[in-house]
């Protein structure tokens, strides 16, 4: 079912706010699926997705070998009979400040603080499409 990204209902945006696990799919650069668990936030006022990680992982080598426009990318969550889905273009954020702020809504969501970590950015999703139900 598809989902307003800037207007979702309560159910689909409250779903998205629960503590689930996550996952990502990137494109490899010979265009297969990398698809790996990560923690998400959405904040669909802003229309981005947010996926916190650090900057050697394969996840972010796939994002940055896109090119600058980015990659697309899907995040999704599963519930038994609950799912959601967001699809987007992704890039690849350092600056310190969106790195707190990433971290600051990764603690809200999953009721902890990730350990400091130097190498860590964010996995920013230009959030295009949503579907699921929630």
């Amino acid at each position: 079912m598809a989902i307003d990204p800037r207007n979702p209902d309560p159910s689909y945006l409250s779903f998205w706010r629960e503590r689930h696990i996550c996952t990502l799919t990137t494109p490899r650069p010979d265009g297969s699926p990398h698809l790996v668990p990560v923690g998400v936030t959405w904040d669909p006022e802003a229309g981005l997705a947010r996926v916190i990680t650090n900057k050697a992982s394969r996840k972010v080598a796939n994002v940055l070998a896109a090119g600058p426009e980015g990659a697309r990318v899907a995040v999704c969550q599963v519930a038994t009979k609950r799912w959601a889905t967001l699809e987007g273009r992704a890039r690849i954020r350092t600056e310190p400040d969106v790195v707190a702020d990433a971290v600051r809504r990764h603690a809200a969501r999953y009721d902890r603080t990730p350990a400091e970590n130097p190498d860590r950015v964010v996995i920013e999703i230009s959030v295009e499409r949503a579907m699921g139900r929630a």
